[in-house]
């Protein structure tokens, strides 16, 4: 058996079976990045890895939310204990570990602006895990829309008040989205309440993501420059963008030749300003 076949079959720590084919695709390109370094340096002759196809991973069915079901949403969210972080999610963007790495350090609510400078995530046996984005076009500035704003307002007292009640108990390190001690929030679980919510929204296929893809539709959806929508997400190119959301820009292009004919033709389909009257 192959390393990437063993890898995709029982390469999990815990024992409870395999990688994704993502994390083993992620493991080729580590080790064929070392093995180049040794081509380099004339260890190798050839470098081995690219002899090899690193598995390619299926992207799961992207699932959004119209307008519509985006206030019905809302709606559902009334005094929810994880409101703020579902609305925050689907009027940024933002990845589910670069809103729960959020810190207030990083938020400017007078600006309306936040940066992304780190992600949190969990791992078997090592817990929280910090770290810097993953790219460089994922660390970024984002502008907050003022229902964000207002969502992080309402963070901000009420962590004053846990704070306040639990003293010495509390344990803070910053973060915006956080326990009502201060601690990191779990993302299976935060994953886990989200379902409950997109069960009673009627739509149980939802994952948290898809609030991401949510906002990019939306997006796309009211003519928003691509550009724009991909420096939002932090895609490393805007082909990113467009190949994920390709689906949204056949009706984008229907809308813009409809506003050129508007722009130019009038009610007998004739150039305006010009002769051509039959």
């Amino acid at each position: 058996m192959g390393v990437y076949s063993k890898k995709l079959q029982e390469g999990r720590r815990d024992g409870k079976g395999g990688l994704s084919p993502r994390s083993v695709q992620y493991h080729h390109r580590v080790l064929r990045e070392a093995l180049q370094h040794a081509l380099k340096w004339q260890l190798l002759s050839r470098n081995p890895a690219d002899a090899v196809e690193a598995p390619k991973p299926s992207r799961p069915d992207m699932q959004t939310l119209g307008p519509d079901e985006v206030r019905t949403l809302l709606a559902l969210l009334d005094k929810h204990p994880d409101r703020e972080l579902f609305i925050s999610a689907v009027f940024t963007g933002m990845r589910q570990g670069e809103l729960l790495g959020l810190r207030w350090s990083d938020v400017d609510l007078d600006k309306g602006m936040a940066r992304i400078q780190q992600t949190v995530g969990w791992l078997p046996k090592q817990g929280f895990i910090f770290r810097e984005p993953k790219t460089k076009k994922s660390r970024r500035q984002i502008v907050l829309p003022a229902m964000v704003i207002d969502a992080f307002k309402k963070r901000k007292k009420q962590q004053a008040e846990d704070k306040l009640m639990l003293g010495q108990e509390y344990e803070d390190i910053g973060l915006v989205f956080c326990t009502a001690y201060g601690q990191p929030l779990d993302p299976s679980g935060v994953s886990r309440r989200f379902k409950t919510v997109a069960k009673k929204l009627g739509r149980s296929e939802l994952r948290f993501h898809d609030l991401r893809h949510t906002h990019a539709t939306l997006l796309l959806s009211q003519g928003v420059h691509p550009k724009i929508v991909q420096e939002r997400l932090g895609h490393e190119s805007i082909n990113i963008t467009l190949d994920i959301y390709s689906h949204v820009l056949p009706g984008m292009q229907e809308e813009a030749v409809t506003k050129l004919e508007n722009f130019f033709l009038n009610s007998n389909g004739h150039i305006k300003g010009t002769s051509n009257q039959k």
